[in-house]
């Protein structure tokens, strides 16, 4: 097993039953998550070695949280305990027509006051493979967006394939703000994780010709980044059109060695939670990339990976390799006997 280390906010996860908004809620549906922690799940759940560096509270809702991450294998020896909140989403369910909302109450979270004294990168990626963060680490706070670029720094500097997914939360920064602050960051990075709307917005690029089909001006984008940062040896990214906030499609797209490798396009109905479905893709193609398996290979079981995130609750991906696996080579809601 290759050693893993992921970096991000864990969250107290609050939900509304499908069908109800949350001012009318008196009753929610408990749960733990965060785009990083999400990814360390599903690497740990793959049969990686997996270390997650956060901090939480030292309460009963922090003791939660590592309980939680320890029951998916991801190893808390980095789990800071501290401040004096852990940070909170509550999640408004989607259906038909109606988008799922999320509201944020996490300003002021033990981890957004988590400061490069209290970590010791050093010893953190000690003999890892692979560091993984996103850019909603630098977006909580200024000591974090230091603490990020340090930490991206440290790991080139120790030989670590470094991984990066761009995503872009508007409320919690502006596009412009986001963008001054990732941009500094990508020459550190190997694996970039980032769409069409983070090319245009977050990285200036120029539009493509609205007459190109939208493989295209994927790779007219994909191009132009890689011109900018020949370090990025690996992006990907996701095309969902949204039917319904139950029905989706999905296809998964992974640009390596100056080609657009992409996957078939999965029918997602009916469609159970969205919220992770990206985090679940970001960890099938770090898992295919770790594996060095090959990029049509890569792409296929990532979209498989994230497909089946749709159909179960809560933030986590809780399928094996193996599952994911037979999921991508047989036929949609056939019975495995």
């Amino acid at each position: 097993m290759k050693k893993i280390v992921t970096l991000g906010e864990i969250m107290l996860r609050l939900s509304t039953t499908t069908g109800e908004r949350l001012f009318q809620a008196d009753q929610l549906t408990m749960q733990y998550g965060g785009a990083e922690a999400n990814v360390g799940v599903s690497l740990s759940r793959f049969g990686h070695e997996v270390y997650f560096v956060s901090k939480v509270p030292d309460n009963p809702l922090g003791t939660a949280v590592e309980r939680y991450l320890k029951s998916h294998g991801v190893h808390t020896e980095y789990l800071i305990k501290g401040g004096e909140r852990l940070g909170t989403y509550f999640l408004e369910t989607g259906i038909g027509p109606r988008s799922a909302q999320v509201t944020y109450d996490r300003k002021y979270s033990s981890f957004s006051k988590l400061t490069l004294e209290e970590v010791d990168f050093e010893k953190i990626l000690e003999e890892a493979s692979l560091f993984h963060i996103s850019g909603i680490t630098p977006a909580l706070s200024p000591s974090l967006k230091e603490l990020t670029f340090v930490a991206l720094k440290k790991a080139k500097e120790l030989g670590v394939t470094t991984s990066f997914d761009f995503n872009y939360r508007a409320k919690l920064w502006s596009q412009k703000e986001a963008g001054e602050t990732i941009q500094p960051l990508l020459p550190y990075i190997d694996i970039c994780s980032c769409g069409e709307l983070d090319a245009i917005y977050l990285l200036n690029l120029e539009k493509a010709d609205d007459g190109l089909q939208k493989e295209h001006k994927l790779i007219y984008y994909y191009e132009k980044i890689h011109e900018m940062y020949p370090n990025i040896k690996y992006l990907s990214s996701t095309f969902r059109t949204v039917i319904s906030a139950t029905t989706n499609t999905l296809q998964g797209n992974l640009y390596c060695e100056g080609k657009l490798f992409q996957s078939r396009v999965h029918q997602i109905d009916h469609i159970v939670d969205r919220v992770g479905g990206g985090d679940a893709y970001a960890a099938g193609i770090l898992n295919g990339i770790i594996e060095q398996q090959s990029p049509q290979q890569i792409v296929s079981f990532a979209t498989a990976a994230s497909a089946l995130k749709h159909t179960v609750h809560g933030d986590c991906n809780v399928f094996s390799k193996d599952e994911i696996i037979v999921f991508a080579e047989n036929e949609p809601g056939k019975i495995v006997r």
